[in-house]
């Protein structure tokens, strides 16, 4: 019913591929290098180099910001919204049916 295929490499020969490699058991980890020491006199380069910012750059990361910001907004509120029509339009179908049962419950 169900087999398990084996990979074949995809030499022209076919053959299938090894699944496992083989562990040997003899080779020992190298060990790790120790780091060269700076000497203490000379100060450490600065690894990242600050960015400067034109007023022009300023402003459009500010109103890429703000778009942002107002996108969110708008998504957030309108699923707030859907909720709030969601949870009231249950609210009055619980209600109808609260009243038909007791209308049932009355013979009516």
């Amino acid at each position: 019913m169900l087999q398990p295929r084996i990979p074949v490499n995809p030499l022209p020969t076919n053959a299938p591929a090894p699944l496992l490699q083989p562990v040997t058991a003899d080779i020992e980890p190298a060990p790790a290098p120790t780091p060269p020491v700076a000497p203490a006199s000379v100060p450490a380069a600065p690894s990242r180099s600050s960015v400067q910012l034109t007023p022009g750059s300023a402003v459009a990361l500010a109103a890429g910001g703000g778009a942002v910001v107002l996108v969110v907004g708008a998504v957030l509120v309108s699923m707030l919204l859907a909720v709030a029509i969601s949870a009231a339009s249950i609210a009055v179908v619980a209600v109808v049916l609260r009243l038909l049962v007791r209308d049932m419950q009355k013979g009516r």
